[in-house]
């Protein structure tokens, strides 16, 4: 296995007070793993690092009197990769916490681990129910999104606009899966109608015997159950297939805005999705988007700034119970209601749902955009109890304590 390279940032005074003596090793640190190489590098990559880097900075650079560092490491979207490393972080590293975990496989994996070593796992990246589902865990808080919540947000408005005929091109893992699995549900329960899938490997170059099987079955919807240069690469070349043109559409089940910008206007205009955050919707999601440009040249995504939610949560849960010891962090974390630059009178379910609500977009034509990464419309706001499953029916026994 190559070896991997861990950025530290240290984010310490240069004189501190007295650290107090419930904190662990003296400090709080906290992991970001995820895909920093792949073709989730933009989804969240190395930009969730900066947004929980400047979570720390924000939240002073201590907590109860002790330093907090940020480390990072690319798991390369291997489950065997990022279990190595979140053991290695957990045995030898004095790591607290690790986060983000792009890749539902990825996070499956580290969210066991920690539930073993009694550690938390806040994810931000990976999509799969199954995280507050059947393998949820008493340290484990899923932030920013999931498949339920995409299902609902897409799904639905295309099925309300007509689009009751389906077929879906699936990547071949467990987010894939549970994104399928989860929007035909939807659409079968609103009438609506699955007509096939096929499955493509993760990070394919080629998807034309995919689209082409795609564009056979006379659905009305392809919906795209993949994420970041799997669902641009597939767009693109759908437009070459003339799969649009000749009156299919496509729906973009997990798109973000830093796809958009890589995919450009001309070619996502008019795709319809759901994220949870978006920078252009108020004063308060405004003022950090700007100083996350400042330090990175690209607007936040909903995974980005997720991640410096999420962070920033953990501190405060750290600060009120006035230690780091995981039982104490993981009952303040899900006592304590999320308002923020990312979220709104929101709150974490006993599954370890964060249950915010998300919006659904449309992409603008080009002439449609005033400035720079204006890229959406707001179509609705889907309210956080209708958007995720309520704890009790999400299969996780945490919920029927």
């Amino acid at each position: 296995m190559k070896l991997l390279a861990i950025a530290t940032a240290a984010l310490s005074a240069a004189a501190l007070p007295a650290v107090a003596a419930e904190i662990s090793d003296g400090k709080v640190k906290i992991g970001i793993l995820n895909d920093q190489s792949g073709v989730y590098a933009d989804f969240g990559g190395k930009w969730s690092y900066e947004a929980a880097k400047m979570a720390a900075e924000d939240f002073g650079g201590t907590v109860q009197g002790a330093p907090i560092e940020i480390v990072t490491a690319d798991h390369q979207n291997k489950p065997d990769i990022a279990s190595n490393i979140a053991r290695q972080w957990y045995d030898r590293e004095e790591v607290d916490s690790i986060m983000e975990l792009t890749t539902s496989s990825v996070a499956l994996a580290v969210q066991g681990i920690s539930k073993d070593k009694k550690k938390i796992d806040l994810v931000t990246g990976a999509a799969t129910t199954e995280l507050t589902g059947k393998q949820c865990s008493p340290y484990g808080f899923h932030w920013a999104y999931d498949t339920h919540a995409l299902a609902v947000g897409t799904g639905g408005a295309l099925v309300s606009q007509g689009g009751d005929s389906w077929y879906f091109l699936t990547a071949d893992y467990a987010f894939g899966y549970s994104l399928e699995e989860q929007t035909s549900e939807f659409v079968k329960d609103k009438g609506g109608e699955i007509k096939g899938s096929v499955r493509h490997p993760l990070a394919t170059n080629d998807y034309s015997s995919f689209l082409l099987q795609a564009q056979a079955s006379g659905a009305e919807v392809i919906g795209l159950a993949n994420a970041g240069l799997d669902t641009a690469n597939a767009i693109k070349q759908a437009a070459e297939f003339g799969i649009v043109a000749g009156g299919q559409r496509l729906a973009a089940l997990l798109f973000t805005l830093s796809e958009v910008h890589g995919l450009g206007l001309k070619a996502a205009q008019g795709l319809t999705l759901t994220e949870s955050y978006y920078w252009d919707r108020d004063d308060q999601s405004r003022e950090f988007a700007q100083r996350f440009f400042k330090r990175t040249g690209r607007m936040p995504n909903m995974v980005h700034a997720g991640t410096y939610s999420g962070v920033m949560q953990y501190l405060k849960a750290i600060d009120k119970v006035g230690t780091d010891e995981t039982e104490a962090v993981a009952k303040a974390m899900h006592e304590m209601p999320v308002n923020d630059m990312f979220a709104r009178n929101a709150k974490v379910g006993s599954n370890g749902r964060l249950i915010s609500d998300v919006y659904l977009m449309e992409v603008k034509k080009p002439e449609e955009s005033k400035q720079p990464w204006d890229y959406y419309k707001v179509l609705a706001t889907v309210p956080g109890e209708e958007a995720y499953i309520d704890p009790a029916e999400s299969g996780c026994d945490l919920a029927k304590q």
